[in-house]
């Protein structure tokens, strides 16, 4: 099952990404996109380690991500994605980076082969006014795109508001 989890900030989608991996029952991977190059970066990132049991394998990976997924995906086990929004940031900005749209397609490329289960978690930024600047529209707009192609290849897709689920698709 591939889960896509989408919200605002604070929302919620961590901890609801968080009680899905719990849930599952078989081991647990989260593959963590966030680069903590400030103190308030830092610290979200001590919180959401603080939060994981300690028998959860995490990988940091802030650009190949689709190469991460391939290696952490097994039959049995759920790999929590955190977070989608942060790694388009990180290909827009990286120098390193490959570029976007090479690291998208393979990521959505590989969701056909993956073992287990995946929950995907993003920031939903398309439902405020239009950006100022260009960087900020390619950002909305690439994060638009990638939430409706992956919402296509998800069995399930969940909006979180104020801590709440709202299942907006569920396959069986």
């Amino acid at each position: 099952m591939k889960t896509l989890v989408l919200g605002g900030v604070r929302s919620g989608k961590s901890r609801y990404a968080e009680t899905l991996a719990r849930a599952h029952g078989g081991p647990v991977t989260v593959i963590a996109t966030a680069t903590a190059n400030d103190e308030e970066m830092r610290a979200r990132i001590a919180a959401h380690r603080a939060r994981r049991p300690a028998n959860w394998t995490v990988v940091e990976e802030p650009i190949c991500l689709a190469d991460a997924l391939g290696a952490a995906a097994s039959a049995g086990g759920i790999v929590v994605i955190e977070c989608l929004t942060l790694w388009l940031t990180n290909l827009l900005l990286s120098p390193r980076s490959a570029g976007l749209e090479p690291q998208r397609d393979a990521l959505l490329d590989s969701l056909p082969r993956l073992a287990g289960d995946q929950v995907f978690v993003s920031n939903e930024v398309g439902q405020g006014v239009i950006p100022a600047n260009a960087l900020a529209r390619a950002f909305a707009d690439a994060a638009g795109r990638l939430h409706q192609d992956l919402a296509a290849r998800c069995e399930r897709v969940v909006l979180l508001a104020a801590g709440l689920p709202l299942i907006l698709k569920e396959f069986p």
